[in-house]
């Protein structure tokens, strides 16, 4: 299939901004025009195909987490919202420590630092060491309740072996919380092989969805050690009986969704994630990492860079981050955007986040445009 026709972007622009707020494939777009359609003119007669719809969107979540069941997957608004579900759900102790690195986006690290009132520590590891897993493992002790880490980070780009560290920490006996925004829908994520017992991400970067809609994963075995501090009727094991008295939450991770489906995103994130399921995670992840290699080799040979992400393919994927030495990153980040170029700032550097549709004419653009900038 021909992958660029399923983007309309503009020819001007070279978009390179997938880890922050993807552009959505034209299918999604049309279905978004489809349901606003719909919903113009016949309100909601349709609802019953639009649960079918949301049914389809777990299923194909389901897929790409390699989850075991379909109700292992809840939809909520964001991963802020799924790391916040472990983090205030779990039953914690003074004196209990969470182990983290000193490289995650604020929302896994603020959620893990709420806690602290109830006398819980937050450990930031740093993670620029030769092995930064095994750094991680050492901070861990009898005390760790969690391990918390992003797949991979949202600035450097460093990619982390989940299954060493899920090996780990179930041989410890400590949960393991994974931010998965960066990597799900760039390179494949196995919650099953990674040993995970949460996982959260949103739609709206590298899966190329809407804002608003993000899955949350849990072990099933677990789904009941968490608290809930949201209630309405759609979390409830007998939704849709209105006049029903008694209740109980759903058994599965419906649960953890109070109230009234996304129904705009769902029917938006069920059509970009129809695009990558087409291309298929493997074919997807081969042309993120080949793109993120070339733009990383290229930009290692300009002396003026640093790169900040790890040379070493395992321990990257679609994130490649520079900074230009003695220079201010705003500069140069304002002198590609006039250019066209959308990126962004991260890190102390700038962040080019390349997608499987993207090709390497537009990747050597960009690299020239560094080249010939301040010469």
């Amino acid at each position: 299939m021909d992958v660029r026709a399923e983007f309309s972007l503009d020819p001007g622009i070279v978009y390179l901004n997938h880890a922050a707020v993807a552009p959505w494939p034209r299918r999604t777009a049309e279905a978004v025009q489809r349901f606003a359609a719909e919903n113009a003119q016949w309100g909601a007669r349709g609802y019953r195909h639009w649960l079918g719809v949301e049914q389809q969107l777990r299923e194909q979540l389901r897929f790409l987490l390699n989850a075991p069941h379909i109700e292992d997957i809840a939809l909520l608004k964001n991963t802020s919202e799924g790391l916040s579900v472990v983090a205030h759900g779990l039953e914690w102790r003074a004196g209990d420590n969470i182990v983290t690195s000193d490289e995650e986006f604020p929302s896994n690290r603020i959620v893990w630092d709420s806690l602290r009132d109830r006398g819980v520590t937050l450990r930031e590891v740093p993670l620029r060491g030769t092995d930064p897993e095994a750094a991680l493992v050492a901070a861990m002790d009898e005390r760790t309740r969690l391990l918390a880490v992003s797949s991979v980070q949202y600035a450097s780009g460093r990619r982390l072996n989940l299954a060493r560290l899920g090996t780990a920490c179930h041989a410890r006996g400590t949960l393991f919380c994974v931010d998965a925004i960066q990597s799900l829908g760039a390179v494949p994520v196995d919650v099953q092989a990674a040993g995970a017992d949460f996982l959260a991400a949103d739609g709206h970067k590298w899966l190329l969805g809407p804002e608003g809609l993000a899955v949350f994963w849990c072990r099933a075995e677990l789904r009941e050690r968490l608290q809930l501090h949201q209630y309405g009727w759609h979390m409830v094991e007998h939704a849709g009986d209105y006049d029903r008295r008694d209740w109980q939450p759903a058994r599965s991770a419906r649960r953890f969704e109070c109230g009234s489906p996304n129904m705009l995103g769902i029917h938006a994130l069920h059509a970009s994630l129809s695009l990558l399921l087409e291309v298929g995670m493997e074919n997807i992840a081969r042309r993120v990492l080949d793109n993120a290699g070339f733009l990383l080799e290229a930009l290692r040979r300009l002396p003026q860079l640093e790169v900040m992400t790890p040379r070493v393919e395992a321990q990257r994927a679609g994130i490649i981050t520079v900074r230009r030495r003695q220079a201010d990153p705003a500069a140069l980040w304002q002198h590609l955007t006039t250019q066209g170029v959308i990126c962004a700032t991260r890190g102390g550097g700038i962040r080019f986040s390349p997608h499987f549709y993207n090709h390497h004419d537009e990747l050597q653009r960009v690299v020239e445009l560094i080249a010939g900038y301040g010469s």
